[in-house]
């Protein structure tokens, strides 16, 4: 069931998940298309998240936006919901300064060589979420590296619980709070209207030039909406890496199926997974706080493998 709309506000709103950033080409959104697309949400009763571009909007765009309740995603920018930041060079800036919610786009390599800095963005931050843009390059070098990496960053998220200060690292600390998968779940939870003027799955789809949903007058038609949903995948519903984006972008960029993660999605999902796993078992072990979950032990990394055996 749909929860909320995401309104990309114009073709150079900058990316705060997985897929790149492709247009440099300035493109608003209509007013009118605005104005039809929230008069959709508030039919549906949708919660609506808006992606701003880096200029400042026209004032009758701000006084619109103004008559919902909304969400700010926006780059760089202390006084939006969600601040959105890209490479290594902007960890520096999450050192020294607090965010509402800070999101950090990093490659692979950016992420293991930058290990300290994360660490310091980390103790600085209430909540910090990383998401790494070329999941599709890791190598099983790299998931022995990454192994170690989010031992490192553990170290900083135990240290936090156990003095009881706020934490929230998504890598780890989103598998510690969570009984249920919590999935990005595009095409099903939530939908994007493109500054075009329609709808697409999310962000992503709309900057690959795919086919839209849908548009706010004659209203949503997902072709095949029923593999958007977990029970339509069969890997993703038996497994407990909770915390995994099960990004259905990804998904069909790597396997050509919205609904089947890649080999190398599963894998860092439940490295991520057994990290948390470990701290759950240091900080219930120490006695100074106890957490009240289970992540039981397991013997494989990627679910397909523990299908085939």
């Amino acid at each position: 069931m749909l929860k909320y709309l995401i309104v990309q506000l114009d073709d150079t709103s900058p990316s705060f998940c997985h897929y790149p950033d492709k247009k440099s080409q300035v493109r608003l959104i209509s007013l009118d298309a605005l104005k039809d697309g929230l008069l959709w949400a508030m039919k549906e009763n949708l919660m609506v998240q808006f992606i701003y571009p880096d200029y400042e909007l026209p004032k009758d765009y701000l006084e619109l936006i103004d008559t919902v309740d909304h969400i700010d995603i926006k780059r760089y920018d202390n006084n939006a919901d969600v601040s959105i930041f890209d490479g290594a060079e902007s960890l520096q800036n999450l050192k020294i300064q607090v965010y509402p919610h800070a999101v950090i786009r990093l490659t692979k390599s950016e992420l293991l060589e930058n290990i300290g800095n994360i660490l310091e963005a980390s103790e600085n931050q209430q909540s910090l979420n990383i998401v790494i843009t070329d999941i599709e390059s890791f190598k099983d070098v790299d998931f022995e590296a990454y192994k170690v990496a989010l031992k490192e960053i553990s170290a900083t998220v135990e240290k936090k619980i156990e003095s009881k200060t706020a934490v929230n690292v998504n890598l780890l600390t989103d598998r510690l709070a969570l009984s249920a998968m919590n999935n990005c779940n595009a095409g099903d939870e939530h939908i994007t209207l493109a500054p075009d003027g329609n709808f697409y799955i999310c962000p992503a789809f709309y900057g690959d030039k795919e086919d839209c949903v849908g548009n706010p007058a004659d209203g949503l038609n997902i072709p095949n909406a029923y593999m958007y949903k977990l029970q339509s995948a069969p890997i993703c519903r038996r497994c407990d890496a909770f915390q995994c984006k099960r990004c259905v972008w990804l998904n069909k960029k790597m396997t050509l199926e919205v609904n089947t993660p890649s080999h190398e999605q599963c894998v860092i999902a439940h490295l991520e997974r057994n990290a948390s796993r470990n701290i759950l078992e240091n900080i219930n072990k120490s006695g100074k706080i106890k957490i009240d979950n289970t992540i039981p032990e397991i013997d494989y990394l990627d679910p397909f493998d523990e299908i085939k055996r």
